[in-house]
């Protein structure tokens, strides 16, 4: 019997002309933005302009599409050689806010004759603005497509430690050190997505997940090097975890620090995040506080240690 992994996640916009239709499905969530109508309009209006100037900087798009599809197509070799007895296994790709969505990804399920179906969020750290919303939409999809008893489900919903995971993302900040002239003087600070503090008050798991994969990457690398965590990405007027990127860089910055590796914790693959938060807004806060020497370190991407991570987190749930 077949095996099929949906991959869930948030998407982008492909194009510029996505950039409008994207942020109106942001906004629209009630997970994300519970006072969305009144907000939505408002956060659109006000980010729209300078978002797809950001996106047009990057390329004219998310490129998150095209590293998903690769993750998958290595996903899927890994675990045809790693379990045969469950295969094959065919991955597909369902985002919250953009194309191809959860319905695409049932219908080609269905399509093809699956019966076992996995759902594996591709957020390392459950929230329930990400994994949950996520979560939630393919549930409601799979209800109003009226394919209930369609699949045998098996969920995969956060990993956050898991050893294979957590050894590809150390091996991105041993690469981020080796760039530095001295790479013992570095400091190493992780940055994650922030959430709203009201999501957290509420029992949301996500930052103490976040902090045990920031433990275990730095348990597992052994280096001296100092480190800390920081958020960055927030939207709206409302409070969020703090403290944040930015700022943290400043203050290192003020404290004589001058050699700073950035590590994208939250995020598995390259999106304005990384290419325009990360390596331009931030890298100018750098350069501004004095920081001469700013790296980040490179995404997990399709690296073949974080694609094999994945089917060895597949594998261990299914067989």
């Amino acid at each position: 019997m077949s095996t099929g992994i949906v991959m869930l996640n948030m998407g982008g916009p492909w194009t510029l002309g996505d950039v409008r239709p994207f942020l109106r499905r942001l906004f629209a969530d009630l997970d994300m933005l519970p006072a969305r109508r009144v907000l939505g309009p408002l956060l659109i209006r006000a980010r729209l302009a300078r978002v797809t100037r950001q996106y047009a900087e990057i390329g004219g798009g998310s490129p998150l599409r095209d590293w998903t599809e690769r993750q998958a197509k290595a996903l899927t070799a890994e675990l045809d050689e790693l379990s045969p007895a469950t295969g094959p296994h065919h991955a597909y790709l369902a985002f919250r806010y953009a194309e191809p969505g959860a319905a695409a990804a049932l219908a080609a399920m269905r399509a093809d004759g699956v019966r076992r179906a996995v759902a594996f969020p591709q957020y390392p750290h459950y929230s329930v603005t990400t994994t949950g919303s996520s979560m939630a939409d393919l549930w409601r999809t799979l209800t109003a497509m009226g394919m209930e008893d369609a699949f045998e489900w098996t969920v995969i919903d956060r990993w956050p430690t898991e050893p294979a995971y957590v050894a590809a993302l150390a091996e991105t900040v041993r690469e981020g050190l080796a760039a530095f002239d001295r790479p013992d003087e570095a400091t190493v600070l992780f940055s994650a997505h922030s959430l709203p503090e009201r999501i957290v008050a509420a029992g949301d798991p996500y930052p103490v997940e976040t902090r045990a994969t920031v433990r275990a990457v730095m348990d597992h690398l052994a280096v001296p090097n100092p480190h800390l965590l920081a958020y960055q990405s927030k939207v709206g007027p409302m409070p969020w975890l703090r403290p944040g990127t930015e700022a943290t860089v400043g203050d290192l910055g003020a404290r004589g620090v001058k050699r700073l590796l950035i590590v994208p914790v939250s995020f598995t693959s390259d999106h304005i995040e990384t290419l325009w938060e990360l390596d331009v807004e931030v890298a100018e806060a750098a350069e501004r506080a004095g920081i001469t020497h700013y790296r980040r370190a490179p995404a997990l991407n399709d690296r073949p240690s974080f694609t094999a991570a994945l089917a060895r987190i597949v594998e261990k749930r299914i067989t």
